[in-house]
Order: structure tokens, then C-alpha cells, then sequence
């Protein structure tokens, strides 16, 4: 594939849901076809159709396979997919292609791994499936229509990843099995392919109900990955390895290190030149990537027949041996940038070459990580490795927005949050991307407020909501994490997607996507209101009522107390927020009366929880009804609902700032912290908690961490949200209403003298420019999009903004 940064043949989605209002309300032109073999998993599989055209033409052509597939045209790849969904939003790619007159080659290569593939894949039954809008070239391409043929490609086995969870098995092609020049077309034990069910789009769901096991097809709703070949990267070490060494256990020493083979190795990963590794050799060479990447493997390779090359992938070095990684791996990382002295403990792929010339390896499926370490083994001939690059692949993140402040330490950690949010961002969000490539809601939430600080484009969020909204159980609550075949509920996290849905009417104006998810949103507060008891509160419902991962040890796997099975403060207060959340909603969307019945729950949740709750001695919320357990989680929810009285509020805020005994709040849990600064008016606050992401960089880290050291994952883009906090907080800017159409800025410099910054609006950009020379003294301007309105407000002062470039009225 060409270092492109996307797939040129791939049609935007808006165009792809304009075709959809053609043919796509029922049944396709074209049917499911399968190799016959295809259901015996794991199944690698090819299609290909040859054709002919008279004379230079261009045509759609609408793509999608259960579970994944690699396109080509004439050898080339020219896509990937499908995007990932669930059955009943089983998504398909639109492609342009432009012929020339003469033959042509289609081929897709198809791919089900079952219970080996990724936890977020789901399936239907193994398959692939093309159809063509223009009836005159359906004759020739359509799948159950035009004349395919399938074959099953040998070679490839798939053997367990012992790090990651959720992202499904590792390869291992034997290049002596393997069908090169497949992508072509060329070989032998092509046959005909089984003809299946036609392809039923969900708009046609209701005309083909009964037919409950369809992929319910709907066009994709997401560009195509960013796809660019990484062309950093510097070998740290290069060994020969004995042959009964474990390399798990043999730490990197400069003693062992090869220098003269490191320029060699250098130009590899250029593209610039290549490496022989003479006949019964071993060699184990370190790359650092020097910045923590998601890509693809590629392996080019020339002889070497018996030979194998081992490309695995690490996050970081760990500072001793791993016996049992899930019992040690949080104690042993380190500063990230270190590796003299330290063990590497990595998953990935194996490629046995086969003896050929200029062979091409490549994996199914991704990987992640800052380090790749490449362990090759040779027998009785040299292998010569022309090329050994990585393809890198995310969501096409890049941010429109500016953030310049006079504090340097921002610059230093802003990359590695943007970083840490690309690198989190592919078909769906992610909570990390080496162990679990999960979608969750918690995490999810942070993802999507940092993106529309970011960028105008909010599909990825949008795409979030729904498929949470499509994942709930019926008594109402959403899953934890979606799409995944492993079912798990969390049920906070369904009470944070009711704020997905509140904070996405506020950052973008988009009223009827809002309107649709009302009903979902309802059934969340419906299914809580079912847990309350007599006296008023919500018994913790069932399921992992996790909260943060907070080091005290009465909370269990981030459970505060009585939370599993009893009544617990912090859900309470984080449902009366909810329930404000939803009431601001239902006025926004004019429905007066669902609005104040939100009010009148929140109202009666509140006061219940004050009752049950409230300690007069420390002048704080207790966690339990035995006011055993304080935390700042149940301060900073009491306090963001609004809906403490007043002389309770003051105590509250006061023993938030200054009682030592609270449980602390996370890196997570430390977004509605900050929200809670801001509303007590307490910059100072944020600023002593952001020395946690100042050392970063200071640290090694390329992305933000899970949770303080020790942590598992070092990429986990809940830890972006200061990215978030930084305009919205410091800079104060936030949308005054439903849609963004009105703004507030209420700017908190705190120890910062200057900012300089750009934020996306949906109607273009604010841009903010503020010195604060001394204490208390604010100057500058600002520049609003043309149209919208706002207000600044300055201590007690509130100045109209009007759209357009305004001075800033000094305060004194």
C-alpha cells in the first residue's frame, strides 16, 4: 500500500449515507458469498473476480465481510474494513474505482478468527459481500451474482497473546505454506464460493424482520484510518543471543550491544537500506520508536529458508524479570526512555520466510506500543530483510486547535495527551490500545470532551454515543463497553453516557441527533429510579459499580464502600447529577414536563442523600451510611449537582480543599476534581494536581498513564482531559446553551502571566489572546465566530461578546 495518509479509493461517509437512501432499504443486489470451508475457524480466505472492461470507466462499488477484510485492486491494497459495529450495525465501506480499459483483478482477503479475534469484533458468520449501484456493472462484480471464485490461504496460525485481554491473538505466517501473489489473483485451488443470504440493509429491517441472523447493513459512518508508514524510530541495542537464552529474562547491556550493525538496522526502518543476517545466526535487535505508535508490521525478506523473525511489541522496558506478568507487571517499568539493565517482555508476530525472493509479511491486526523488539533465527541460509516498516493506522485526529501558555511545561505535555488521544481513537474509542482496545464509557466520556476541544469533527463521538445507546440491556442500562462480545455492566457508566449525551448538546449543534438518544437516556434514569428503597436512596445496583481506581484499600477493584450490594453516597450524589443533567436537556428540547419531573427526582435524591449521609462534625459527605469512609469523589458530586444548601456547600468546599484524609481521586476520577475547582472558583488547586501530568515528559511517558505508578497501561487517553481542562477551565471557555450557540468565558489564568489560544466551534473558531501581568489584572482580546453571542465574565462583571474580534476590558 502506498504511504498515503488515507485510502484514495475510499468515498467519504456522507456520501455513503446519501447512496443509502437509494437501494439500501431492503434487500441488496448482491448476496453473502463464503468459502466453503470458511465456517471452520479461525478461516483465512480470498475471493477474487476477474473482469474486463471495453473502455476507461468509474464506479461505486459497496464493500463489507464478516469479520475482516483487506481489498486490492491489480495487486494493490486499496482498503480495509469493515468498520467496526454489531450485528445489527454491520457497516460497509463505499469505493471509487477508476479503470482503465482492459482486465482488471478484485480480490478481497477475508479473514474470522472467533474467539481469537479482538473482544470489540463481533460476528455474524464468515463472509464477504459486494454490490455495485449502477445495475449494468452488477452482472460483472456483484458477489452471488457475478462469477467469483475463493480459496483458503494455509500458512497462518494464530497463538494467544499472554498481555492484552481484549485484542485478540497473535499470527504466525510460514512463508513455505503461505499462497503469495494471492492480492494478484495468481495460484491454483481457486473454486466457486457458497452463495448465502442476500445482503439486507438495516433500513430495511422492519420488510426483513424475520431474518435475525443478518448482518443488518448500514453504511460507514467514519473516514478512513490514518494510514502513513512511521518513519522514526533509533535501535537501542543489537545482540547475538545464545541459543538456550530466555529473552524474556536477559536484560539489555551495553557490553553485548553490536554498534557496527546499528547503521544497518538504522536504514532498514528508512527504507534506505538492508541487513543480511548471515546462516546460523541469532540476533536480537531493540527499536525505539520514540513515540508510542499503532501500526501494522511489514516485513520484506529475501531468502533465509528455515529462518524465523519475531516482531513483538512493548509499551515500555521492565526493571527485572517477568515470571507472571499480571502479578508483577505494575512494579517493574521504570523511566520509560531507560533500557540499559532492563527486561523486555513484548507480544507480536512470527514470519518464517520460505527461501523466496522479496517476500512481503504483513499481520492481520495491529499493534501497539513505544519498543519493538525483532528476535531472528537463521538455519542454513542468510536472510537478507529489505524492509522492516510499520504502517501507522488511528482515526484521523489532527488537532485544528492552539494552546500557547507562558508556563513552558504545557508544551512539553500537550504532545503527549494529543498523543495519548490519537493513539486511543481508531474505529471506536479506546480505553488503551495494548491491552484491551476497548470502548468504554468512563473513558469514552473524557475522550469525546477532549475532541471537540480539538477538532469540528465529531463523528467518532457521535458514533460513540450510539452504539452505547444501541448496546443497553433491556432493563435500561447501557453496557460498560461497546462493542464487545464479552457482556459487562458498569452502572455509573451508564449514568455518565446520560452526560455523553448532555455534553455533546452543548459542544455541537446538532438538536435531532440529541432528540434521538432521549429515549435511551430515559430508560438509564427509568432503570435507576427502579433501585431506590424506602427511604429514598438507590441501593447499588447490580453489577461493577466501579468509580476510580483510588489506592484505598477499603475500595475494592474501585468500588467504594457498600458499594456492591449496599447503599453507597458517591452513586447516590453521582445520580442526582445525572438527573440535572437530563433536566437540562428536557428543557432544552422543550419538553417542560419530562423536565420537571427530572427536577422533582433530583430534588428528592438530594435531599435523601443529605440525610443519609451528611456528617455536621467534618462537615462533609460520607461515602457509607456508618460515616466510616470519606472521599473526594463524593464532595466533588455533591457539590457539581448543585443541589447542596448553601451552608452545607461552604463546609463541603472547605473540607474538599483541606482534609488530608480524603480518598484522592485519580488521574480518571480527577476530570470532575477539576470541574469542581472551577465551580469553587479554585485554580490553585487544578494547578498542584496538573504536577501529575508535568512530569511526564520528565518520566519518559510519549502518551498519559492509566493511574499513578505503578500502572499497567502507559496509553490511556482518559488522562487527555487536561487538554480539555485547559480551555474550558483555565481558559473558562464553554458553551452558554444548547448547540455552543451562545458562549461564557470566565477566564482563571491562576500562576499563568499569558495564553494564547484557538478553539473550534461549530460555526468556525474562538480565538483568545490574554496577559495577565500581575495578580488580578487581565488584558487582551478575543474573537468570537460571526453570529454568536456570549458573555465575559470577570470577578462580578459580566461584558456582552458579540461575534468578531473584541477587546478584553481590563480588570482591576
Amino acid at each position: 500500500m502506498s504511504d498515503l495518509k488515507q485510502d484514495p479509493f475510499l468515498i467519504p461517509p456522507p456520501q455513503g449515507e446519501a447512496l443509502q437512501r437509494d437501494w439500501h432499504t431492503g434487500a441488496w443486489p448482491a448476496r453473502w458469498i463464503a468459502h466453503p470451508e470458511a465456517a471452520n475457524l479461525p478461516s483465512v480466505v480470498a475471493y477474487k473476480r476477474t473482469f474486463t472492461v471495453a473502455e476507461d470507466v468509474t464506479l461505486s462499488i459497496h464493500v463489507s465481510a464478516d469479520e475482516r477484510y483487506a481489498l486490492y485492486l491489480d495487486g494493490a491494497r486499496i482498503g480495509r474494513g469493515p468498520e467496526r459495529g454489531d450485528r445489527q450495525h454491520w457497516f460497509f465501506e463505499t469505493y471509487s474505482l477508476t479503470l482503465a480499459a482492459g482486465e482488471h483483478c478484485l480480490v478481497a482477503l477475508v479473514w474470522a478468527l472467533g474467539e481469537g479475534a479482538p473482544l470489540a469484533q463481533f460476528s455474524v458468520r464468515p463472509g464477504f459481500v459486494l454490490a455495485c449501484d449502477d445495475p449494468q456493472w452488477r452482472v460483472l462484480l456483484a458477489t452471488g451474482v457475478a462469477s467469483w471464485q475463493t480459496k483458503r490461504l494455509d500458512g497462518l496460525t494464530f497463538f494467544k497473546n499472554n498481555q492484552g485481554f481484549g485484542v485478540g491473538t497473535n499470527v504466525e505466517i510460514d512463508g513455505a505454506r503461505f499462497a503469495w501473489g494471492f492480492e494478484r489473483g495468481e495460484g491454483d485451488g481457486w473454486g466457486a464460493p457458497l452463495a448465502g443470504d442476500e445482503g439486507i440493509s438495516a433500513g430495511g429491517f422492519d420488510q426483513y424482520g424475520t431474518l435475525g441472523a443478518a448482518h443488518h447493513l448500514t453504511p460507514a459512518t467514519l473516514p478512513g484510518m490514518f494510514a502513513e508508514a512511521w518513519r522514526k524510530g533509533v535501535v537501542r541495542h543489537i545482540a547475538a543471543v545464545a541459543g538456550d537464552a530466555d529473552l524474556g529474562s536477559l536484560p539489555i547491556r551495553s557490553a553485548d550491544d553490536l554498534p557496527d550493525e546499528h547503521a544497518a538496522w538504522d536504514g532498514v526502518l528508512r527504507g534506505a537500506a538492508t541487513v543480511i543476517i548471515p546462516a546460523h545466526t541469532r540476533r536480537r535487535v531493540l527499536v525505539d520508536l520514540e513515540d508510542y505508535v499503532c501500526a501494522y508490521t511489514r516485513l520484506v525478506a529475501t531468502g533465509g529458508a528455515g529462518a524465523a523473525v519475531r516482531v513483538s511489541w512493548a509499551e515500555s522496558l521492565y526493571d527485572g524479570i517477568i515470571h507472571a506478568w499480571w502479578e508483577t507487571f505494575h512494579t517493574l517499568k521504570g523511566h520509560r526512555d531507560a533500557v540499559e539493565g532492563k527486561c523486555y517482555c513484548g507480544e507480536g508476530d512470527i514470519f518464517r520466510p520460505d527461501g523466496g525472493k522479496s517476500r512481503v509479511y504483513e499481520n492481520l491486526w495491529w499493534k501497539a506500543g513505544r519498543y519493538v523488539e525483532v528476535f531472528a533465527v537463521t538455519e542454513d541460509e542468510p536472510l537478507i530483510i529489505e524492509m522492516l516498516d510499520f504502517l501507522e493506522t488511528r482515526y484521523p485526529l489532527e488537532p485544528e486547535a492552539k494552546f500557547h501558555a507562558s508556563d513552558p511545561r504545557f508544551a512539553r505535555v500537550w504532545p503527549i495527551m494529543v498523543r495519548a488521544l490519537q493513539m486511543c481513537s481508531h474505529e471506536t474509542y479506546m480505553d488503551c490500545p495494548y491491552y484491551e482496545q476497548l470502548m468504554y464509557v468512563g473513558d469514552t466520556r473524557l475522550e469525546a470532551l477532549t475532541t471537540y476541544c480539538l477538532t469540528r469533527d465529531d463523528r467518532l463521538p457521535r458514533k460513540a454515543i450510539t452504539m452505547f445507546d444501541v448496546s443497553r440491556f433491556p432493563h435500561g442500562l447501557t453496557q460498560a463497553r461497546y462493542p464487545c462480545r464479552s457482556t459487562q455492566l458498569i452502572p455509573p457508566f451508564s449514568l455518565w453516557w446520560c452526560g455523553m449525551v448532555y455534553d455533546y448538546a452543548l459542544w455541537r449543534d446538532n438538536a435531532d441527533f440529541v432528540r434521538g438518544r432521549m429515549p435511551g437516556v430515559r430508560a438509564v434514569i427509568d432503570a435507576f429510579l427502579s433501585y431506590r428503597n424506602a427511604s429514598g436512596l438507590i441501593e447499588a445496583p447490580p453489577g461493577w459499580n466501579y468509580v476510580d481506581w483510588t489506592t484505598d484499600p477499603a475500595w475494592h477493584r474501585g468500588v467504594p464502600p457498600d458499594g456492591e450490594g449496599g447503599v453507597n453516597g458517591i452513586l447516590n450524589w453521582h445520580f442526582a447529577l445525572a438527573l440535572t443533567y437530563v433536566a437540562a436537556l428536557e428543557d432544552w428540547l422543550g419538553e417542560p414536563e419530562q423536565a420537571a419531573r427530572m427536577h422533582r427526582y433530583a430534588a428528592d435524591v438530594a435531599r435523601a442523600t443529605t440525610a443519609a449521609f451528611w456528617d455536621q462534625r467534618r462537615g462533609l459527605f460520607a461515602d457509607d451510611l456508618t460515616h466510616q469512609h470519606f472521599s473526594e469523589h463524593a464532595q466533588c458530586l455533591a457539590l457539581l449537582s448543585d443541589l447542596v444548601d448553601a451552608d452545607k456547600r461552604v463546609r463541603v468546599a472547605e473540607g474538599l480543599l483541606t482534609a488530608t484524609d480524603l480518598t484522592r481521586a485519580t488521574i480518571y476520577f480527577s476530570h470532575y476534581l477539576f470541574e469542581t475547582d472551577r465551580v469553587l472558583g479554585r485554580i490553585d488547586k487544578l494547578f498542584e494536581r496538573l504536577e501529575e501530568w508535568f512530569e511526564l515528559a520528565d518520566l519518559g511517558f510519549k502518551t498519559t498513564r492509566e493511574h499513578p505508578e505503578p500502572t499497567r497501561s502507559d496509553c490511556h487517553a482518559w488522562g487527555a482531559h487536561p487538554i480539555y481542562h485547559s480551555y474550558a477551565t483555565i481558559l473558562g471557555i464553554r458553551p452558554g446553551g444548547l448547540g455552543f450557540r451562545e458562549v461564557v468565558i470566565q477566564p482563571m489564568l491562576g500562576p499563568l502571566t499569558a495564553i494564547e489560544a484557538t478553539l473550534p466551534h461549530p460555526q468556525g473558531e474562538i480565538a483568545v489572546d490574554l496577559t495577565q501581568p500581575e495578580p488580578g489584572v487581565l488584558r487582551g482580546a478575543l474573537t468570537l465566530p460571526p453570529g454568536v453571542t456570549g458573555r465575559l465574565i470577570l470577578g462580578d462583571e459580566i461584558h456582552p461578546l458579540h461575534g468578531g474580534s473584541q477587546a478584553i476590558p481590563q480588570r482591576i
